[in-house]
């Protein structure tokens, strides 16, 4: 039985005048991978990334946070360390994502919250405000 390529298995190699062959290292290169969709897998990680819908404070919670928040008020001057659970909106996508904040208070009013470094939180997106104690 005769094998495939036994008549020219022991044949040199060919070669063409005037085209000199590639080199090993640059022969390789044309095996490379080949993104053919840039940006493909970018927008499969951006689809399959979840957001959060914003929560809606029904009357009863939306009084406890208006009870904590006028506790703080109180406090202000000596600028307590709070947490608050605030919804970030995604810049990308609809909805987003609960963050907490922590900071010293600074005051609240005008339809916002002021920490210190800062940072301003608009009442609307916060979700929870808590005061946290220290250890010292």
């Amino acid at each position: 039985m005769e094998r495939s390529y036994d008549d020219i298995i022991s044949l040199p190699r060919p070669e063409t005048p005037g085209h000199p062959p590639m080199p090993v290292r640059d022969r390789a290169a044309q095996f490379a991978p080949f993104a053919a969709l840039t940006g493909y897998g970018d927008a499969i990680t951006e689809e399959a990334r979840l957001t959060e819908e914003k929560i809606e404070l029904g009357e009863e919670e939306a009084a406890q946070l208006n009870e904590k928040l006028a506790a703080l008020q109180q406090r202000a001057a000596e600028k307590p360390l709070v947490r608050v659970l605030c919804f970030q909106r995604d810049a990308v996508k609809e909805g987003g994502a609960y963050v907490p904040v922590l900071g010293r208070l600074k005051r609240i009013g005008e339809g916002k919250i002021w920490l210190d470094r800062r940072t301003v939180l608009p009442l609307e997106d916060v979700l929870d405000v808590t005061a946290v104690e220290q250890s010292v």
